[in-house]
C-alpha cells in the first residue's frame, strides 16, 4: 500500500509539473557585476511592454514567465543593449557575454535555434562584406580597374546571397514569428515584391498566418499589388484647399499623374517647378495632376501657401495626417516625392518619374 501511495503521489507530482502555466528563463552573464538588472521586454502591435526587471547575482538570473499559444517577441535589455529570442512553451536558457553581446543568445526552443543559425550566418555575411569594402578600398588606391570590377561583382553576387538566405528561411520556418518578421523587412527594402510576400505569408502556419502581424503584411502586399505597373490605382477621395471634397476619378485627363508630396519637403519642392513646366506644356493635350500632401494638422496654411509659392495650379487635397494619411497607406508611399502615372482608364503605367525622365514619358504619350 505504501508503495502504491509513493506511485501515485509521484504521478500526480509529474502530472502538475507538466501542466504549469509558467516556463523559466535562466540565465547566465559573464561578467556582469552583481546588481546588474536584465529587463524582460514582449514586443505587440508595436509597442514594447516591461514584463519583470531580473537581477543578477553571482553570474546568474532567473524568472517564471506565463505561457503562451500565442507567437511573441520578447527581448532582454542589459547595459543598453538587446537580446532579441521567441518564448514558447519550454524552458528557456540565456547566455549573455559582457564583453560580447552580439555573441549572446536565448536558446531552449526550435524558434529560437532557426534564430541563432540564422544571426550567425548574417554576422559571417557581415565580415565577408567588411573585407570586400576594405579590399575594394586599396583597389581604388592603387587604381586596379580589373580588381575594382571584380570586387563591385563580388559584392553583388554577397547580396544576391543574403537575399536567398532571407527567402529560404522564410520559406524553412512557418512555425517561426521571425520569419514573418523577415517577410516584412524584405518587402519595405523591396528585395521582393508583393506577389512574393503574399506568397510568403500563405506558406505560414495557421498559427502565425492569425497574427495581426501577418493580416497587415497581406494588407500591405495587397496594397503594393495595387498600386504597381499595371495595377488599377486605387480610388481616393478627400478636402481640397477650400474645403470641398474631391475624388480621384474627378480629376482625372487622358493621362493623369497623383503626386504625393509636402510644403515641408525639400526634395519635393525642388522638384516642383519640372512638374510645373510639364503640366503647362501639356495640361492642353489631356494631361491632370492631383497632388496628395502629407502636412500634418495645423500645417494648412503652410500648405495652401507651398502650393501658391511653387505656382502648382492642379488639383490638391490632403487629410493633413502626415505619414498616417491612409491614401499614401492605399498606395503604399514610404517617402517623398511619389509620383503615379495613370491612363485615362486609371490604369497605373509609371511609377516616380521626375526631372527630365517625366518630361520625356509624357511627350511620348502626348506628343
Amino acid at each position: 500500500m505504501k508503495f502504491l501511495l509513493f506511485i501515485i503521489s509521484a504521478i500526480t507530482l509529474i502530472s502538475c509539473a507538466g501542466n504549469s502555466d509558467t516556463y523559466s528563463l535562466q540565465g547566465t552573464a559573464s561578467g556582469f557585476v552583481d546588481e546588474t538588472p536584465v529587463m524582460v521586454y514582449t514586443i505587440k502591435d508595436n509597442q514594447t511592454t516591461i514584463l519583470d526587471t531580473l537581477t543578477i547575482k553571482n553570474g546568474k538570473f532567473s524568472g517564471d514567465f506565463i505561457k503562451s499559444e500565442t507567437p511573441s517577441v520578447h527581448y532582454l535589455m542589459i547595459n543598453n543593449s538587446s537580446i532579441l529570442y521567441f518564448p514558447e512553451t519550454e524552458d528557456l536558457t540565456a547566455t549573455i557575454y559582457k564583453d560580447s553581446i552580439q555573441a549572446s543568445f536565448v536558446s531552449g526552443n526550435s524558434q529560437n535555434a532557426a534564430y541563432l543559425d540564422f544571426r550567425n550566418q548574417k554576422i559571417s555575411f557581415a565580415k565577408r562584406a567588411q573585407k570586400i569594402q576594405t579590399d575594394y578600398k586599396n583597389a581604388r588606391t592603387a587604381n586596379d580597374n580589373a580588381e575594382i570590377a571584380r570586387l563591385q561583382r563580388e559584392s553583388l553576387g554577397l547580396r544576391d546571397e543574403q537575399n536567398e538566405l532571407d527567402v529560404n528561411f522564410a520559406k524553412k520556418n512557418p512555425n517561426s514569428i521571425f520569419a514573418l518578421m523577415l517577410v516584412s523587412e524584405m518587402l519595405n527594402k523591396k528585395t521582393i515584391n508583393a506577389v512574393e510576400a503574399a506568397e510568403l505569408v500563405n506558406n505560414f502556419s495557421p498559427k502565425i498566418a492569425a497574427t495581426d502581424m501577418a493580416k497587415e503584411i497581406k494588407a500591405v502586399a495587397a496594397n503594393i499589388k495595387n498600386s504597381d505597373i499595371g495595377g488599377e490605382a486605387p480610388a481616393f477621395s478627400a478636402k481640397t484647399p477650400d474645403g470641398k471634397e474631391l475624388a480621384l476619378k474627378d480629376a482625372m485627363g487622358k493621362y493623369t499623374i497623383i503626386d504625393f508630396w509636402a510644403s515641408w519637403c525639400r526634395p519635393c519642392r525642388a522638384e516642383n517647378p519640372n512638374v510645373v513646366n510639364v503640366y503647362n506644356q501639356y495640361h492642353d493635350k489631356g494631361l491632370n495632376i492631383i497632388s496628395v500632401s502629407l502636412d500634418k494638422a495645423g500645417q494648412e496654411d503652410r500648405w495652401k501657401k507651398a502650393i501658391s509659392d511653387d505656382k502648382m495650379d492642379w488639383y490638391h487635397v490632403s487629410n493633413l495626417m502626415a505619414w498616417q494619411d491612409p491614401i499614401a497607406k492605399d498606395y503604399s508611399v514610404r517617402s517623398i516625392p511619389a509620383t503615379f502615372l495613370l491612363d485615362e482608364n486609371g490604369t497605373i503605367i509609371a511609377k516616380n518619374l521626375r526631372g527630365p525622365a517625366l518630361g520625356r514619358k509624357i511627350a511620348s504619350l502626348l506628343d
